[in-house]
């Protein structure tokens, strides 16, 4: 089996709004625009590729200039991009307060509307990525439904990211924790609060967890019910931690298909982690 690596999930343009400090409601607040590339899979997917690893990308992107200049940059980044183009592409807001932390406000647009997937395209994976914002919105949900199930049969390695405790609120608890169950992933990757949430910070579960806490240590929790804390690199000058837990993931994923145990795979996710963060750092010092 090939060490590629799927996603399935979103491509947009985020709008990052750098806030000079909490935003004064009904007035100005001054800030920094800057628009990139965004989309949680195709974060991860870029990222997998910068960690020396092989990626392809799922998803749809608008019939638009803005969609096929995003397109173009995946590709630019090495990732092999299969992805559909009808309606209008989506984009995110995101407000980063001075300490790093960001708000986001989504308008998925098109990256909703992926409705087909090809199997053969999945089942020659060797491992397959979702994120749970492919989960709550059709059609997007049933394309990563099946194939999610398409992969499990294949023998392909299944990792979920949790993605949003906002999200999964408004699509209701237990609706996605039958979600979880159904989909069986063999992996979730999840911060405290999404794992808090969803109760997944203590107790075994199926599948193997890996709960991000920012600065703090990565906690590895196994299905026999092992705990194990992994320390994370000391960053210093954190600008904006967007993509940082994707970063993440893409570095587990990698290390994984290359034989690591989880606590080796946990500490290559920082260190990926730890080289967006620093890049994130660099381009807004650039800023005039």
């Amino acid at each position: 089996m090939s060490g590629l690596i799927g996603t399935i999930g979103d491509l947009v343009e985020d709008v990052v709004c750098r806030l000079s400090g909490p935003p004064a409601r009904g007035t100005d607040t001054a800030a920094r625009i800057i628009r990139r590339r965004g989309g949680s899979a195709a974060n991860v997917a870029v990222s997998i590729c910068a960690a020396g690893g092989r990626a392809r990308f799922f998803g749809q992107v608008g019939d638009d200039r803005l969609g096929a200049l995003l397109v173009a940059e995946l590709e630019g980044a090495g990732v092999e991009a299969i992805v559909g183009r009808a309606g209008t592409t989506g984009s995110v807001v995101v407000l980063v307060e001075p300490d790093g932390e960001r708000t986001m406000f989504p308008d998925r647009g098109a990256a909703a509307e992926l409705r087909q997937i090809d199997a053969a395209q999945i089942v020659s994976l060797a491992a397959l990525h979702v994120t749970a914002y492919s989960l709550l919105v059709e059609p997007i949900a049933s394309s990563a439904r099946t194939a999610a199930r398409q992969a499990r049969a294949a023998g392909v390695r299944l990792s979920l990211d949790l993605s949003s405790a906002g999200s999964i609120t408004a699509f209701g608890l237990e609706a996605f924790r039958r979600e979880l169950v159904e989909l069986a992933p063999d992996l979730v990757f999840a911060n405290a609060e999404e794992a808090e949430l969803l109760g997944l910070d203590h107790r075994a579960h199926p599948w193997t967890t890996l709960i991000k806490q920012g600065a703090q240590p990565v906690i590895l929790l196994d299905p026999a019910g092992g705990r194990r804390e992994v320390a994370v690199p000391a960053i210093d000058n954190v600008r904006d931690t967007t993509g940082a837990g994707d970063a993440f993931a893409a570095g587990v994923l990698v290390a994984l298909t290359r034989g690591a145990a989880f606590a080796e795979a946990a500490r290559a996710g920082s260190a990926e982690a730890a080289r967006v963060l620093a890049q994130l750092a660099a381009d807004y010092d650039r800023i005039p």
